[in-house]
């Protein structure tokens, strides 16, 4: 079942769109029709997430490639994050970790580094 996003996830997703290309334009103003529609089962307890866009509520980003952007965390530094697409549209925002842990929880936003 659909859900807006926490505020977590949101921050991150705007957080991580920032700049004034035309991709990151388009995507940033999707956000206000994201919905979450389902968490990643890695099993582990990740913190990924699965997203859907009102199509009828605005227009597909330009053609750009997949993840549409990506980031590394300040803290912890063996954290990143990255944002797919799926026809121009917000599909999954996802964490992953390069240590053993898994990333469980939205690390705060201010620190994403682009």
């Amino acid at each position: 079942m659909a859900e807006p996003l926490p505020l977590d996830v949101a921050a991150t997703l705007n957080a991580l769109l920032t700049g004034s290309g035309q991709v990151s334009s388009a995507l940033r103003a999707q956000l206000p029709y994201d919905r979450a529609v389902g968490r990643y089962g890695c099993g582990y307890g990740c913190a990924t997430v699965d997203v859907a866009v009102d199509h009828t509520a605005v227009p597909p980003a330009p053609a750009h490639g997949n993840p549409a952007a990506d980031a590394w965390y300040a803290e912890p530094e063996d954290a990143g994050v990255m944002v797919f697409t799926k026809d121009g549209y917000l599909s999954l925002l996802e964490t992953y970790s390069t240590s053993s842990e898994p990333i469980s929880t939205w690390r705060e936003p201010r620190f994403v580094e682009r």
